[in-house]
């Protein structure tokens, strides 16, 4: 094995790790106190179940054997007959590229949850996980990631996941949260977040970890794994700048939430592009995802009538779908001698483009059919909405008995423990209590 490669994936497998639990943070922040312990748990679950997931069928029907260019096949279940040690081109042990894909395969489902949290059971949720899993993730990544996927076999370029991860998370998001249907909203005050603290550290541990996920996706230590950190600070940065601007212009005030929905805008937008194109392309690339990002929350959502609660279509969605879009005008081989056709800005014509736009229409209606039956088939055996008095109540209490706000509890104990003190006062003073009082006289007056 080669060393540093080996090293370089083990660091980076761990990065994009990292930013499951801070996507708990990030959603849980943003939602509503009723329903913090609901949207973590959803979201930091995937960790296991896609870790067991991946193990038993998942590895096997993204990467070992072929049905049609469309899914692998079952040959290899829990990874039997895998050669773990065998090094890829990369000179990294199979079994490590095998982790590093595992982790692709946690957080993208985790990404979805955002839509839906506050109404959806948790019983369905996490049974949709496991068949969304099956049906559709691992079915992605064999189409474009795969040597023979049909994607890939056309030309299609993602780098690191626009169809893959987020058109597909988006779009999922997006059919589910029109069958849930609007939330009743009970008590929650516009525009209020449970811990806005949270939302910055969530955005933060996700644009550490999107290194791990972007960069590592070179599956090596060279040039192409350094142009991508390159790009995907570029466009992070520039997608941050962008949405606060927007927000002074629009709104006439920056705020702490738009800023770091903007920085989840450029990360996304640039993870297709990010090891194909320039620091030069990668600027635009995060300006133009924020715009469209930025445009589809505040003025297409509410036409659209379509309550994604935290945005994962707004951000993910239309960020993942602008930015493999744009791989087809700002790819060059000049960055990276895999792509065999310059963007259409960069000399090759409409060729990559057209790809890139095929390759985006496939996902959206792949993932929007294949969601559909999922839901349908299993609403036939399990409710997928909870009650309204459970909404009500919020989730924490209804669906896990846990409550994230202990703060009050504390609170009401204080107060308790404040009036038994001034009750029982003259009592646990002694003999010693009056002495100052300006009823007993000092020393010095005698």
């Amino acid at each position: 094995m080669n060393a540093a490669n080996t090293s370089f994936m083990i660091l980076s497998s761990i990065l994009v790790l990292f930013m499951t639990p801070g996507l708990a943070f990030f959603y849980g922040g943003l939602v509503s106190k009723r329903n913090v312990v609901n949207t973590m748990l959803s979201v930091f679950v995937m960790t296991g179940v896609a870790i067991v997931l991946w193990i038993m069928v998942g590895y096997s029907l993204s990467f070992e054997g072929d049905i049609h260019g469309i899914v692998g096949t079952f040959d290899n279940f829990f990874m039997n007959g895998v050669k773990l040690g065998a090094l890829t081109a990369t000179k990294i042990p199979t079994g490590i590229f095998s982790v590093f894909e595992m982790m692709f395969a946690i957080i993208t489902p985790a990404l979805f949850v955002g839509a839906v949290v506050g109404r959806i059971k948790f019983n369905f949720l996490l049974v949709f996980l496991i068949l969304w899993s099956i049906i559709i993730y691992y079915p992605m990544v064999h189409l474009v990631w795969s040597p023979h996927g049909l994607l890939a076999g056309l030309g299609t370029l993602d780098f690191a996941g626009g169809t893959v991860v987020h058109i597909n998370a988006g779009v999922t998001a997006f059919v589910l949260s029109a069958f849930l249907g609007k939330r009743i909203k009970f008590g929650d005050k516009p525009h209020t977040h449970y811990n806005l603290p949270w939302v910055l550290l969530g955005a933060t541990i996700l644009w550490i970890g999107w290194y791990g996920f972007n960069a590592g996706s070179a599956l090596g230590v060279d040039n192409i794994a350094a142009q991508a950190t390159i790009t995907t600070t570029m466009s992070t940065g520039t997608a941050m700048v962008t949405w606060m601007i927007l927000d002074m212009i629009i709104s006439g005030k920056p705020t702490l939430v738009g800023v770091c929905t903007g920085t989840l805008c450029g990360l996304v937008g640039i993870t297709p592009a990010c090891g194909f194109v320039t620091i030069a392309g990668s600027f635009w690339i995060g300006m133009f995802s924020t715009f469209a990002s930025y445009f589809f929350v505040n003025y297409l959502k509410d036409r659209i009538g379509v309550d994604d609660a935290l945005d994962a279509f707004g951000c993910h969605g239309v960020s993942g779908i602008v930015g493999s879009i744009f791989t087809g005008l700002f790819a060059t081989k000049a960055v990276n001698p895999i792509v065999s056709h310059n963007g259409l800005l960069y000399g090759g014509g409409w060729h990559q483009l057209g790809i890139q736009v095929f390759a985006t229409l496939v996902t959206i209606v792949f993932v929007t059919i294949a969601t559909t039956i999922i839901i349908k088939v299993l609403s036939l055996v399990m409710p997928m909405r909870v009650d309204r008095k459970e909404e009500e109540m919020g989730l924490d209490k209804g669906e896990h008995g846990e409550e994230a706000d202990y703060t009050v509890d504390i609170s009401n104990d204080m107060a308790t423990y404040q009036s038994d003190m001034n009750m029982y006062a003259k009592e646990f003073r002694g003999q010693m209590a009056d002495l100052n009082s300006p009823k007993t006289p000092g020393p010095r007056d005698h």
